[in-house]
């Protein structure tokens, strides 16, 4: 037998560390080659690490939300046989790396301190049978006496509690975890003594939710967008009445092509701005107070996911048109729900749009994502009366906010650009004029 050291590999260019989002492993357990064993995350995108090599996992290096440094042990592996090329490398670490710190085994299965379930003790009837309670006065002791823990539970057990109202601690269970058959036993008894069944709890315990992963690395950035960059936002009202005509018109004969949103329109409308405005489509470097104004634009798209907000990046958007940005926004968009963006996808953007879609709002103050110096935000459509002449008609209108750096654009500037996007948006034949 030999043990394997796994070694956090290089997974991105100027990478000094990553941060452990997930096992997908623990200690005890065996591995086969190009097994996915760990999710990774660095600055800029969720990486899958793979075992090198099969055997059984005898050491793995801290808990989910720590940081582990490129080249540090990630992992060992107690192997059967290992390669000879490697063998005395890794024996070698084996006996001068520090060990890692393995947690429990039953910690890494997913074992939780369970949260204890408030409940009148006066409501739970002398009863008798598995998963229930022998006295109303006598249970709690009597479940206090055979250990200091509260009960054991799985999750969907203790959801379900919480929305019967039982608490868990009155019941008497073969062992000290909580199954779904005493909580039926439970109520079986009480059906059976005319008990009606409680009502469900609309209280929920506290939660203590850690901050890691993609969660921690917007916080992160967020905050020093804030600290660094001194906002102003400015919003206009922009009548896109016309342009939703073009989008209906267009989804009618679009044939295989993807079905057009608004996002699309909205996009090609910027790039066509952007050349009059390029301090708009920029990015400020602090450290060396150097302000690059992109030729290209390489606009960011921020994406609501499962893990939080992500930003991939629609490149040279300037040469797509209408479709072909249909076609990348649902792609960008698919692939970062599915955390399968690349590290390129998510990084370098000279300027970003956010959107709430659907949930709209009336207006929004949209943070910057540094370098950048300004980010667009267009807001909900809504249906009003307005004024055309003397007649009164209806109309389709949209607030678009923008948020630009102080430092290196004037509050003239972005209500000059905005002005000339809207004259596009209002007059969308000028999008497919040369």
């Amino acid at each position: 037998m030999a043990r394997y050291v796994f070694k956090l590999p290089d997974i991105g260019e100027g990478i000094a560390e990553a941060e452990i989002v997930a096992w997908h492993v623990a200690v005890g357990q065996r591995v086969e080659e190009d097994q996915g064993v760990a999710d990774m995350m660095t600055d800029k995108a969720t990486v899958e690490m793979e075992s090198p090599v099969s055997g059984i996992v005898v050491e793995l290096a801290g808990e989910v939300g720590e940081q582990v440094p490129i080249g540090a042990a990630l992992m060992v592996i107690e192997t059967e046989t290992i390669a000879e090329d490697t063998a005395e490398e890794v024996d070698a670490a084996s006996q001068a790396s520090p060990r890692i710190d393995a947690p429990d085994v039953a910690d890494r299965q997913g074992r939780l301190e369970p949260t204890p379930i408030v409940a009148q003790a006066a409501e739970t009837p002398p009863t008798t049978g598995r998963g229930i309670s022998k006295s109303t006065e006598a249970a709690p002791q009597e479940a206090a006496s055979g250990s200091d823990a509260p009960p054991l539970a799985s999750p969907a057990v203790r959801a379900r509690a919480i929305d019967l109202g039982i608490d868990l601690s009155l019941l008497r269970t073969e062992g000290r975890r909580v199954r779904h058959a005493d909580l039926d036993a439970y109520l079986r008894y009480r059906a059976e003594q005319g008990y009606h069944s409680p009502h469900a709890s609309h209280r929920r315990p506290d939660e203590a939710i850690k901050v890691i992963g993609m969660r921690r690395r917007i916080a992160e950035n967020m905050a020093a967008s804030k600290r660094a960059i001194p906002h102003f936002t400015y919003v206009d009202e922009i009548d896109v009445t016309a342009l939703e005509a073009v989008r209906s018109d267009l989804n009618e004969t679009r044939g295989d092509r993807p079905k057009l949103t608004m996002l699309p329109l909205l996009i090609a409308a910027i790039c066509k701005t952007i050349p009059a405005y390029p301090m708009i489509n920029a990015r400020y470097d602090d450290d060396a107070g150097v302000v690059t104004r992109h030729g290209r634009v390489h606009l960011g798209m921020a994406t609501q996911t499962d893990a939080g907000l992500t930003v991939p990046v629609i490149r040279d958007a300037q040469d797509r048109n209408v479709w072909q940005l249909a076609a990348e926004i649902l792609r960008l968009a698919q692939a970062a729900r599915a955390s399968k963006l690349k590290p390129d996808e998510m990084g370098g953007g000279t300027l970003t749009i956010t959107s709430l879609g659907p949930l709209g709002g009336i207006a929004t103050t949209p943070v910057i994502n540094r370098p950048e110096v300004a980010i667009i935000g267009p807001n909900k459509i809504v249906e009003r009366p307005v004024f055309a002449g003397k007649e009164i008609v209806r109309a389709k209108l949209m607030n678009l906010s923008i948020s630009c750096d102080h430092r290196v654009v004037d509050g003239w500037d972005a209500a000059s650009f905005v002005q000339a996007l809207k004259r596009f948006i209002e007059t969308p034949v000028l999008l497919f004029a040369d």
